[in-house]
């Protein structure tokens, strides 16, 4: 009943349809929604502005600000229909990723950390219209989000006008699962009260003056989440080795017996190396993360889970239908927070994160790219990573060693593109084996990055380049540049590439 999602009787009046609202967004505009990864986004409204612009032929396009990635019904609809002139903070979506990548779309990667922040003391500029999901309105008017908090909170107050998307296919027993809590701006911002991962200090629903309110719209369109790869031999392995890894950190004293908390990236790498943790000896596992997948379901269920928080819960289609199934039980185990709080610096050094991300690339001294293929490729963006990378008690990069079916190698003298720097980056891990970085100097961390992490097809390579690197007049971080960037040329010519290594095959 209609009754039951919108309990104030004021604003049942404001109940419309899609292509209605899709009228209060202008050209030119900046418009910012839910949803993150992607995970309780507006859908009916995107795709009524797509197909009204579509109709019409008209020079439209807006700047489009969401908490991180959002499904093709948000990113896809405009991005086809060129309707994107900027995006942020992050994107996972095809039709967005090639608007990027061509020039057509100005994007702005960002640590997701600092996207509410930097709206909130107006680095951005004016929030003309925001677009919220949400599963019910309160008898007082406020949100009660869906599967995801993301930038919600902040945009709701900064934003000139909100349209609420109401989901019906978006269970009511979502409701209490939420903690919101906004910070004040400095000098009067105060530290954030969160000492253990499972205490809340908001409220579980996004605070609105209701005269913002210029629309509402009920739709029942499913959240578009991606599948997630099986977990497969290499993951297990990677698994494994992190888990070895944990092992020792416990047996000498470093972290404590159960772990302390833990973050896990988004995709199916990250997702397939937390799900190893099932089959491991540790218990009470707690996670305070961006994301929760497949995987956390899995150990939630193995009864290894304390409490998980999170700013969204992002599964596969058949995690998501078996989160529903048993929304009661996990519910008890999840709290959903803003971004702002789930990935704020001072609360993962705070609780003493283990954080864990997966690297589209390593370089022989620990630098990390997260972002883009031959160097100006963007492929998503940097997300949370840095967040926790930065931040993390002891920071994880796994990443299998190869890539295109072994055509490349990611273990590399140079990254093309550095998003996590030497100083951030403590631990990688490969299906090979595990490089603990810290206390080593730059040659000391190259030799255990090629030994442990490298696949033996490029090990003899990348050690016949450090070691002539180490010849040259600077010794301390040995480069021979010309050659490293040209490296990834070469991977790329693969006919060549295979011929030229099999005289270093170790």
């Amino acid at each position: 009943m209609l009754e039951e999602r919108i309990r104030n009787s004021d604003l049942i009046e404001k109940v419309t349809s899609p292509y209605e609202a899709s009228l209060i967004i202008k050209n030119n505009m900046t418009v910012a929604t839910s949803g993150f990864t992607p995970s309780g986004y507006p859908k009916a409204v995107p795709m009524a502005l797509a197909k009204r612009i579509k109709k019409s032929k008209e020079n439209f396009k807006i700047c489009l600000i969401t908490g991180a990635s959002v499904g093709d019904e948000l990113d896809g609809a405009l991005a086809k229909e060129n309707m994107i002139y900027k995006r942020l903070p992050y994107q996972t979506q095809r039709d967005c990723r090639n608007g990027i990548n061509s020039g057509e779309i100005q994007y702005i990667d960002m640590h997701l950390s600092h996207v509410a922040q930097y709206i909130n003391y107006g680095f951005l500029g004016d929030i003309d219209v925001a677009i919220i999901e949400a599963i019910a309105i309160t008898e007082e008017g406020n949100i009660i989000p869906s599967t995801s908090v993301g930038i919600s909170p902040t945009i709701v107050s900064k934003a000139n006008k909100v349209i609420i998307e109401i989901n019906t296919s978006q269970p009511l027993e979502l409701e209490g699962i939420h903690d919101i809590y906004s910070p004040e701006k400095p000098p009067n911002r105060k530290a954030i009260p969160i000492e253990n991962v499972s205490d809340r200090i908001g409220t579980n629903y996004i605070p609105i003056d209701k005269n913002k309110i210029e629309a509402i719209v009920i739709t029942d369109i499913n959240d578009n989440v991606r599948p997630l790869a099986q977990v497969n031999e290499v993951s297990k392995k990677m698994a494994r080795n992190l888990i070895d890894f944990l092992e020792e950190e416990v047996k000498y004293g470093r972290i404590p017996k159960n772990l302390l908390p833990l973050q896990s990236g988004v995709g199916s790498v990250a997702n397939a190396v937390l799900a190893g943790l099932v089959d491991s000896k540790f218990e009470n596992i707690q996670l305070y993360t961006e994301v929760i997948q497949d995987s956390v379901f899995d150990l939630i269920d193995a009864g290894k889970v304390k409490i998980a928080s999170s700013t969204s819960i992002t599964p596969s289609k058949e995690g998501l239908d078996r989160f529903y199934r048993n929304i009661k039980k996990y519910r008890e185990k999840i709290i959903l927070r803003p971004q702002e709080i789930s990935n704020n610096p001072e609360v993962i050094r705070r609780l003493g994160i283990i954080a864990l991300n997966t690297a589209i690339e390593a370089d022989i001294y620990g630098n990390i790219n997260s972002t883009n293929i031959m160097g100006s490729r963007m492929m998503n963006g940097i997300g949370g990573s840095g967040d926790f990378t930065r931040n993390a008690y002891i920071s994880v990069f796994t990443t299998e060693s190869i890539a295109k079916c072994g055509n490349i190698s990611t273990i590399v003298p140079m990254i093309s593109h550095s998003d996590h720097s030497e100083h951030d980056v403590q631990v990688i891990v490969t299906e090979n084996g595990i490089a603990d970085l810290r206390g080593r100097s730059p040659k000391e961390r190259a030799k255990i990055i090629i030994e442990n992490c490298a696949h033996p097809v490029y090990k003899g390579m990348l050690w016949d380049y450090f070691n002539r690197a180490c010849k040259g007049k600077n010794k301390h971080v040995p480069i021979l540049l010309g050659e490293a960037l040209s490296w990834h040329q070469r991977f790329m010519e693969t006919g060549t590439m295979k011929k030229s290594i099999d005289s270093y095959i170790v």
